[in-house]
């Protein structure tokens, strides 16, 4: 599966700027957010590239206690799980 296929697949309600996450089995993608209802009910469930898709609105990370997975430092960039992330809005959907 790749994000064209993706954005292929939820054409009807908006779909763009699809990112695949390689190796973990999701990714996610912007609606119409008066789509979202719409594409969740509709795409929830159905097959793509031999996938069963499970459909549902992100979620924001959740911050794991003590530290969880390093990063931090690096000169005030952020690091891994260090924050950082913005711009993903409430239209982003995993599947």
């Amino acid at each position: 599966m790749d994000a064209l296929a993706l954005t292929d697949a939820f054409a009807n309600y908006g779909g763009h700027n699809a990112r695949i996450i390689e190796g973990r089995g999701f990714g996610f993608i912007d609606v119409d957010e008066d789509q979202m209802n719409a594409a969740i009910e509709a795409m929830n469930g159905a097959s793509l590239g031999g996938r069963t898709l499970t459909v549902n609105e992100a979620r924001p990370r959740e911050s794991r206690p003590n530290g969880g997975g390093g990063g931090g430092g690096g000169r005030g960039r952020g690091g891994y799980g260090g924050g950082g992330g913005g711009g993903r809005g409430g239209r982003n959907r995993d599947w």
